[in-house]
């Protein structure tokens, strides 16, 4: 009878783990991911990129290299990156650690008094024991041991787990690796942008002695009476001005040197730079390749993909809950009242070995949440994974036509700047002859100061362009 009862028992069990294996919830929503880009970016197919070239090869400027390998060392927020890298690894050695055996020491000391009105104090005062063998009260207790413990992993939840972990470790090195080419662009066009500033401050000294001749000019005009003391005036305030954007352009120059000196990690000082070839500076020579080498080329296009990897991993792993878990339980070590007997043998002798098989059966909302919210984190992994390639060729295609209207709008610059820059001779000796009104020279060589402002803000664009190109490509982490 008791074995037909204990057959039943293992029956109902043996259905109940079954029944719990196969009724999984089925996944809310299955979307697969959309790797496909455009053929090209123009008409072209040329698969030479220049996203392969290192950054010390594709920046030619000494001063330059200077600043993004000193940042490289030293910046906080790579660092702290790179601080994140570590605890990721970590993380996939805790993960690895979980389907391993578990096995410690274990070692106590106690002591057991038992009431007589109980049922073992009871029992040991009926029991008829010789003199010199009673049991001792209270009762002494010593234990020494190993003990272990093992999920088997039979669905593959840990390993997937570990997996898991291991490509958000290599997704955070892409993470620090988009960290790179994002400070090295930073950098550079910092630096461009500094060497622009100092062309317009010189632009500015420049102007400002030409207009303080034409000041001195018009004084004397006004002592021929020729002009009236207007003019002088306006002269006057036009060179107050331009004196006015001098230190304008002083304070941006500093602001634009500590924006560097805090991205390679050290306190305010003059950065080390060569402004005197800025006008001649000419754009490195961009080969964009084809739009489907971006996924190789861009680490937070591959950073997207690993996390989408890890995504689907993690479903798996949340779905292996539903499953019955397999875990073996075993012991082996000393017991005894006496230290003098403890590690006699076998009398001191114990060990275990014990295995159960577990499965959710009700009330399994919390495991459902897991499953459900995992399947949904893995769709928000595809529309990152999909966003992000999408963002990627957008910068390019943005990029490669900017590279190309600048350099045409630099062109009719250059030819506006030298108009106006042969205007402001002209108007000063017509002035002199009074055959200009004063508001023609003042106009003259306001237009003309404004126009070499732009000429060099376009050719900072230029430069800014060339940047930003290298690193939408994914240049620069290599």
């Amino acid at each position: 009878m008791l074995k037909k009862r204990i057959i039943i028992y293992i029956g109902i069990v043996g259905l109940s783990l079954v029944y719990t294996a196969c009724s999984v919830p089925s996944s809310l929503v299955q979307r697969k991911e959309n790797k496909n880009v455009p053929a090209s970016y123009t008409s072209l197919q040329d698969t030479t990129n220049t996203a392969a070239a290192q950054w010390k090869q594709f920046f030619t400027d000494p001063y330059l290299n200077v600043l993004i390998d000193t940042a490289l060392k030293n910046n906080q927020e790579l660092n702290i990156t790179m601080m994140e890298i570590e605890i990721a690894r970590n993380e996939v050695r805790a993960r690895k650690g979980e389907y391993l055996p578990f096995v410690g020491l274990q070692a106590g000391a106690g002591v057991d008094k038992v009431g007589r009105y109980t049922n073992i104090g009871a029992s040991e005062a009926t029991t008829d024991i010789k003199p010199g063998r009673a049991t001792p009260d209270p009762l002494p207790n010593y234990l020494l041991g190993a003990v272990a413990h093992w999920e088997v992993d039979i669905w593959n939840k840990l390993h997937n787990a570990k997996k898991a972990a291991v490509s958000r470790y290599l997704a955070s090195v892409e993470g620090k690796n988009f960290m790179v080419t994002n400070l090295i662009a930073e950098i550079a066009n910092s630096y461009y942008e500094l060497l622009a500033l100092d062309n317009q401050l010189e632009i500015i000294k420049t102007n400002i002695d030409i207009q303080t001749n034409a000041l001195e000019i018009v004084k004397m005009q006004k002592e021929a009476t020729r002009v009236t003391e207007l003019a002088v005036r306006r002269f006057e305030a036009q060179v107050l001005s331009t004196r006015s954007l001098q230190y304008s352009i002083q304070q941006k120059i500093v602001e634009t040197e500590n924006r560097i000196n805090f991205l390679i990690g050290r306190f305010p000082q003059p950065i080390a730079r060569n402004s005197q070839n800025f006008d001649s500076l000419v754009p490195a020579t961009i080969y964009t390749g084809i739009p489907s080498q971006l996924l190789e080329n861009r680490p937070d296009v591959k950073q997207a993909e690993l996390n989408l990897v890890a995504a689907k991993l993690d479903v798996k792993a949340a779905k292996a809950n539903f499953y019955p878990s397999l875990g073996i339980s075993a012991g082996v070590g000393f017991n005894a009242f006496d230290p003098a007997y403890l590690i006699k043998t076998p009398e001191s002798l114990i060990y275990s070995l014990a295995g159960d098989l577990t499965a959710p059966l009700i009330n399994r909302n919390a495991i459902k949440a897991m499953y459900y919210n995992a399947n949904a984190r893995q769709i928000q992994a595809v529309y990152d994974y999909e966003r992000t390639i999408l963002n990627a060729y957008i910068e390019v295609a943005n990029q490669v036509s900017k590279i190309s209207n600048l350099e045409k709008s630099y062109g009719l610059k250059s030819e506006q700047v030298q108009a106006l820059t042969q205007s402001v001779t002209i108007s000063n000796n017509l002035f002199k002859s009074a055959r200009a009104d004063y508001m023609e020279v003042l106009l003259t060589q306001r237009d003309a100061l404004e126009s070499r402002f732009e000429l060099v803000e376009t050719k900072m664009q230029q430069m800014n362009a060339m940047v930003n190109i290298y690193r939408a490509l994914g240049g620069g982490w290599k």
